[in-house]
């Protein structure tokens, strides 16, 4: 039986405040919509701005930690309430939470409002309160198969200290192998979410069999992904292997193709929220080949094959699954609004220009870039547009949550 306050104390909560998923999914996408913004403007000299670590630290950081922190936290503080049967964390203490992160996103930009030492150390507190207060119900009913997700955090904090790091020690840290090692947590973290719920989801929505689970695929597929990560979270003590890297996303492809193939996405071309995580999936099994062959064939170019990771696999899955997680949490039908196709298309565009119009044609680098970050903006217009009053009312069944 689910630990839950009684309906007229959970109405004198503001709806905002009822459940991780409000706060964080609403304002992660706003803020996504914001630093891509600035991003561009920074990035084409319109505007003259210094956040921390300059521009390219902070936009690699915002949109990894920045914007993935918010989404994860807003992600795992609902999933905790039906992993355990315990109220997810609500009023006061979300509210300290989403405090926090935006204190973080607000330093960063303006680091000068307290200096860079105090902007970093309130940015890196962020994840470990998230930590705890996810620990707390599960270690309470001793549910440890989920708590896996804490020293994940923890890893994710790891990475993000290495960041900041970067800007006072450049010659130790590297802020582009501990940005990108944030970018492989976030996969990681999807690749098992995504084993866990896709193929139920995938058979709900189809009115088909659920694909049984191999774990010996699922060990591989994650592990192999796991191990890319620590090899660019250790780069400060082990060093950097291009080749060593460069197979191992190669192999970590093969497997993610594997299972997605499993999974049947072909089945889902009806129904766009299936497809769309579908999609999504495919850019992560896509983008980690060519990343891949990236580190292996010099003319690959690797910063740009990044983003076929960064915008069309963490960022389509990002839209695909919030807008899912947001109807189902708001007591309304799995049917996004139509306007989500257009959203799932453009964050699929963005992706393909991103990487490949600088790749193809080097001198039209900053037209692409517009191009694609104009994609995204519309994206998750749309999705602020169409689900914002969804998140900042009560839900639509009178339920608690």
């Amino acid at each position: 039986m689910m630990q839950i306050t009684d309906l007229a104390t959970e109405q004198k909560i503001p709806p905002l405040l009822r459940l991780g998923f409000r706060p964080f999914f609403l304002s992660g996408a706003i803020f996504s919509v914001f630093a891509i913004t600035l991003w561009l403007l920074m990035y084409k000299g319109t505007i003259d701005l210094s956040p921390l670590g300059g521009g390219y630290w902070w936009h690699i950081h915002e949109m990894i930690f920045g914007f993935g922190g918010a989404i994860i936290a807003g992600f795992l503080l609902t999933a905790v309430q039906n992993w355990t049967g315990v109220r997810g964390a609500q009023g006061t203490t979300l509210l300290a939470l989403f405090l926090l992160w935006l204190a973080g996103r607000i330093f960063l930009v303006m680091p000068e409002l307290l200096g860079s030492t105090l902007s970093s150390i309130i940015d890196l507190l962020f994840l470990p309160t998230v930590a705890y207060v996810l620990a707390k119900p599960i270690l309470a009913i001793k549910q440890y198969r989920n708590l896996f997700f804490v020293p994940l955090l923890a890893l994710f904090t790891i990475a993000n200290a290495e960041m900041h790091l970067a800007i006072h020690f450049p010659t130790t840290f590297n802020s582009i192998y501990s940005g990108y090692a944030g970018v492989m947590l976030v996969t990681f973290l999807m690749s098992v979410m995504a084993g866990r719920v896709v193929p139920m989801f995938t058979s709900n929505g189809t009115k088909t069999d659920k694909a049984i689970p191999l774990p010996w695929l699922d060990k591989a597929a994650n592990g192999s992904l796991a191990i890319a990560m620590f090899s660019l979270l250790l780069q400060p003590i082990v060093g950097f292997s291009a080749l060593f890297f460069g197979i191992l996303l190669i192999i970590s492809s093969l497997f993610q193709t594997m299972r997605w193939l499993r999974w049947r996405p072909w089945i889902t071309l009806q129904v766009p929220l299936l497809w769309s995580i579908h999609g999504a999936m495919k850019f992560i099994c896509f983008g980690l080949f060519v990343l891949g062959a990236s580190y292996l064939i010099p003319e690959v170019p690797s910063n740009h094959v990044w983003h076929l990771l960064t915008v069309g696999g963490i960022g389509g899955l990002i839209l695909a699954m919030i807008s899912r997680v947001s109807l189902g949490h708001t007591g309304r039908p799995l049917t996004p609004p139509k306007s989500m196709t257009i959203a799932y298309v453009l964050i699929s565009l963005a992706a393909l220009v991103r990487a490949f119009g600088p790749w193809a044609v080097p001198e039209k680098t900053l037209l692409f870039i517009d191009i694609s970050g104009g994609f995204w903006l519309i994206a998750f217009a749309i999705f602020i547009i169409g689900y914002g009053p969804m998140l900042i009312n009560a839900r639509k069944d009178g339920r608690p949550g």
